[in-house]
């Protein structure tokens, strides 16, 4: 188990790295401005597709319908046909009407901006059916165990943005966002060649290939098993994205106020993504298969046993992370993207969004872990009644706190939508699961880990403002 979780999170490292490189040299060239904003604009829905696909509900609905199927090949090939058809036709249709897509990401934009906008969307959006196939082929390469191409793959996107910043370091602003489009593009068709190399090497290309042979034969075969699979992944793109539809929504919000606004929630929120990622999101990526295959064969206490082992570091790292990050906000802002471009007014600016984000850490963390538990079971009807309810709260708690707060408040009402899940979502898994699970150990390392975690972030500051 561990060895997965530490592969995922080691490959999740080497990107996040990456990432913060090439923010940093965003942040450097573009700073905190209608430039940058657009751009975050255009990524934001491609990167949003990504993210539940590759993050949440296609692997979560997908991979125990082909742990069940008795024609695994016929019933993969037939389900990316029609996903890879229905995203193909969508993003033909943003680049047609690019300018209608841009309005309804961006609404408080006006004319002129929404004018700018417009290309780097349609140039953006090709990123999504590349992405798509990269998450096919990844959800049979964890079927198999292997995780190092899917969390190191990611890393290819970063290096390619890297590259286009480097490139046109020297250029306009608005070329700059052109060069940054294209490398989206790129780091897509790099993600996918990586990908299937591993599924070559695997020797999985003929079960992809018998698929297609026996398409029209077995199809038959294969239509209650596809019912099932639609009914499943719908509530699950609903229930597993409930973090990624809440960052949508701020940036939707904050093109109703000053500009820079998208910039600020954009920085802020890469830096809550990191220990997200690092933490919750491998390990419930290394977890699902193995509790899947437990739930599968009705073996519940291998499953709740392999949950509590997790549970005890994946909480600790979780709230470590929660106190150095809230604690340190200004400072690792500073480190991190106070350069060219980027003032120390943005810094100020971004260091309360991210503590507001931190607030939420915790929560949306154990969140995916205890979704597992719902997903293998195949109740994505039940997350995705948590997930309206705790968006819905999301949508009445923003509207309430972006007058009196702005940034801060969009910040704080995602982090109040985690909580609200993750309590639903223990209520689901159950008191008497729940209390299986942990334990007097789990509550001394919660303890000796906040005492640790504030002295160092405390003696950290203080270091900080005597020798910068």
């Amino acid at each position: 188990m561990f060895k997965s979780i530490f592969t995922n999170s080691f490959g999740i490292l080497f990107s996040r790295i990456l990432g913060f490189i090439r923010d940093l040299l965003t942040a450097s060239l573009l700073g905190a401005n209608i430039y940058s904003d657009i751009f975050f604009i255009a990524f934001k829905l491609p990167n949003l597709m990504r993210r539940i696909f590759a993050e949440g509900a296609f692997v979560q609905a997908f991979l125990p319908a082909l742990t069940r199927s008795n024609s695994k090949s016929v019933f993969s090939v037939h389900i990316f046909n029609i996903f890879f058809i229905t995203i193909s036709l969508i993003t033909l249709v943003v680049n047609l009407f690019p300018h209608i897509a841009t309005q309804l990401i961006a609404l408080g934009y006006d004319k002129s901006t929404i004018e700018m906008a417009a290309p780097f969307v349609g140039i953006n959006f090709f990123y999504l059916p590349l992405i798509f196939i990269v998450t096919f082929l990844s959800t049979f390469l964890h079927y198999k165990n292997h995780f190092a191409t899917t969390s190191f793959g990611t890393a290819l996107l970063n290096i390619a943005l890297i590259i286009a910043l480097l490139l046109s370091q020297h250029l306009e602003q608005e070329q700059i966002v052109y060069y940054l489009s294209y490398g989206v593009v790129a780091g897509g068709l790099l993600q996918l060649i990586v990908h299937l190399i591993a599924i070559y090497k695997l020797n999985l290309l003929p079960m992809f290939l018998g698929g297609v042979k026996y398409y029209k034969v077995k199809l038959p075969k294969v239509k209650k098993q596809t019912n099932k699979f639609y009914k499943q992944f719908f509530p699950a793109v609903w229930g597993s994205s409930t973090a990624q539809f809440s960052a949508f929504l701020d940036t939707w919000l904050a093109t109703f106020l000053v500009s820079g606004t998208v910039s600020y929630l954009y920085y802020a929120n890469r830096v809550f993504q990191l220990p997200l990622a690092l933490f919750a999101i491998a390990t419930s990526i290394a977890l699902f298969p193995k509790i899947a295959r437990y739930l599968k064969n009705e073996d519940s206490s291998k499953a709740l046993d392999t949950l509590k082992k997790a549970l005890l570091f994946l909480s600790a790292l979780l709230l470590a992370s929660f106190i150095i990050g809230y604690l340190l906000s200004e400072e690792i802002i500073m480190i991190l993207f106070e350069h060219g471009a980027f003032t120390h007014y943005n810094t100020l600016e971004v260091s309360p969004v991210l503590q507001m984000y931190m607030i939420g850490l915790l929560p949306f963390g154990l969140h995916k872990l205890f979704a597992l538990w719902l997903y293998a079971n195949e109740q994505q009807a039940k997350a995705a009644k948590i997930a309206t309810i705790a968006l819905g709260s999301n949508i009445v708690l923003s509207l309430a706190l972006i007058m009196p707060m702005g940034a801060m408040g969009l910040a704080l009402a995602s982090s109040m939508s985690g909580f609200i899940s993750f309590g639903l979502t223990l209520n689901i898994f159950g008191k008497k699961n729940f209390l299986a699970i942990i334990s007097k150990k789990l509550a001394v390392i919660l303890f000796a880990t906040a005492l640790v975690s504030t002295f160092v972030s405390l003696l950290l500051k203080e270091l900080f403002h005597v020798y910068f």
